[in-house]
């Protein structure tokens, strides 16, 4: 697999706003965010979309969402958030690096 924008970032070779680390994600503020709070959880193993993870991703996968309830509480959303993870190209993936968005601080319509 290709480094992607998030390995990049993941490695340190480009900056990021980081909001939250640990041995097994990195969390950051996006770049065009649609909320007041727009964070992307990224593991630090590469899975390019939710549909290539596999069941020894299992604990991962739920350490992610159990990730996005601290940083919601971090970030004084506990209240009220949105988590999305987009899968495929058709899905509205456009980077192919498993990431959660962690969106919140106004009151969500849909999609946004």
């Amino acid at each position: 697999m290709t480094d992607t924008i998030f390995q990049k970032i993941i490695d340190g070779d480009l900056p990021a706003d980081i909001v939250y680390e640990d041995e097994l994600c990195l969390a950051f503020r996006d770049i065009n965010p649609i909320a007041p709070t727009h964070i992307l959880i990224v593991p630090k193993r590469s899975i390019s979309q939710l549909n290539q993870a596999t069941n020894e991703d299992q604990t991962l996968l739920g350490h992610l969402l159990l990730t996005a309830n601290t940083i919601a509480a971090q970030e004084n959303i506990a209240a009220g958030y949105r988590v999305i993870i987009n899968n495929g190209e058709s899905g509205g993936q456009s980077v192919f690096h498993l990431h959660l968005h962690l969106i919140g601080g106004k009151t969500l319509t849909w999609p946004h």
